[in-house]
């Protein structure tokens, strides 16, 4: 892979220049800033706020992978990113001897409808293809007895209790914190001052606080607010490229062990961290007054966990947490050149699955900086299909 440089110096004052500007420092924009720094190109990295400020600074952290039928490219993306995580998130603990919190804890599926069952035969045969169990030991089990007392309750599980052990956690503001030190010595974050307009024709992008920035190629890498600019840049308001859905979450002290797998029923994640700590989550809100505000939808999402795992009751409420999340219209992630606009890219919009892929992303991110174009990217996931 070959990447062009700036050779330009650094202008003075209020005029910087470097090889690739990424506009948002969430999990996939400081991902991106780390494979970079390692290509040795000069980055800025600008975030309007602080640095893991908006979605990826939650509180889940639940790593789960896509039921394995109806396989395609797609899925297989996610999985060789999920296969893969633990290794990336071992060198990056090793570089900074921070802890990101990981850990392949699989996931506990309470059956509460008879139909789930009827699937089941299925879904052994092809997570054993799919999920490559001979080489990976990933696989899907039904359960005939609760391994872990009451995790979950045997009321949440009438019709059986699935054990797949593929899914696993991370802390997420513990491996912002890792990923942030990680590239602290060598990319120049700027943070307080957001995307403002970028010429077309030359790539210079403005920022709100006045400065003038000349990159090689600039990433939109903004959450949700990369669906705003890129309507504006294309001259496309309105037309929904993607949008925010509301997310609620709730972190309690419940002193459970923190090697105790995550589970998941109709909505509902309950996911062990450590030092006793249990994320609760995650609401998904189309409608709402306040972003930002957690309400009662939170109050009851706790009320169904508890059931969901006795545990929990009466545990302390450590933080309740509301933000938004950037979900495309078509739900899969968004990649790929801006047209017409010079060294222009976009990486958002996984929902759900960001943190499970994000490095994959940002791998498909270098690739299209350096050559292009990225064999690897699905076809879903290109910003021309969006478009």
């Amino acid at each position: 892979m070959t990447i062009d440089k700036v050779i330009s110096p650094d202008c003075a004052g209020d005029k910087l220049t470097c090889d690739l500007l990424i506009v948002g420092g969430g999990i996939i924009g400081l991902w991106i800033a780390r494979l970079a720094m390692k290509a040795d190109l000069k980055v800025i990295l600008l975030d309007k706020d602080k640095l893991g400020s908006g979605a990826s600074g939650g509180l889940l952290g639940a790593l789960m992978p896509h039921i394995p039928e109806q396989w395609d490219d797609e899925k297989q993306f996610q999985f060789e990113a999920l296969d893969q995580l633990a290794d990336e998130v071992s060198s990056i603990e090793n570089e900074t001897g921070l802890s990101c919190g990981y850990l392949r804890c699989g996931r506990l599926l309470p059956l509460a409808r008879p139909q789930h069952k009827e699937m089941l035969d299925a879904r052994y045969a092809y997570a054993r293809d799919k999920w490559e169990t001979a080489r990976t030991g990933y696989e899907w089990n039904m359960l005939t007895e609760v391994p872990h007392g009451d995790w979950p309750s045997v009321n949440a599980m009438p019709h059986g209790l699935i054990f797949e052990s593929f899914a696993a956690r991370i802390n997420p503001r513990s491996y912002l914190h890792a990923l942030a030190k990680s590239i602290s010595n060598h990319v120049r974050v700027i943070e307080g001052d957001g995307f403002l307009h970028i010429d077309h024709k030359t790539g210079v992008v403005q920022t709100h606080n006045g400065l003038s920035i000349s990159a090689g190629h600039t990433v939109l890498a903004a959450g949700h607010e990369s669906f705003d600019i890129l309507g504006q840049l294309l001259a496309r308001p309105g037309e929904g490229l993607g949008r925010p859905i509301k997310g609620q979450a709730a972190l309690l002290q419940a002193d459970v062990a923190a090697d105790l797998p995550l589970v998941f029923q109709d909505g509902a994640y309950v996911v062990p961290h450590e030092d006793g700590r249990v994320a609760i989550g995650s609401t998904s809100e189309n409608d709402y007054l306040n972003a930002f505000d957690t309400d009662a939808r939170l109050d009851t999402l706790i009320t169904k966990a508890c059931a969901l795992c006795p545990r929990l009751e009466n545990a302390p409420v450590l933080e309740r947490w509301a933000g938004l999340r950037p979900k495309t219209r078509r739900r899969d992630p968004m990649m790929g050149f801006v047209p017409d606009h010079h060294g222009l890219l976009v990486a958002t919009g996984g929902f759900k699955i960001t943190f499970a892929i994000a490095h994959k992303m940002a791998r498909c991110v270098m690739d299209l900086v350096g050559d292009g174009r990225c064999e690897i990217l699905p076809k879903g996931f290109d910003l021309e299909a969006h478009l």
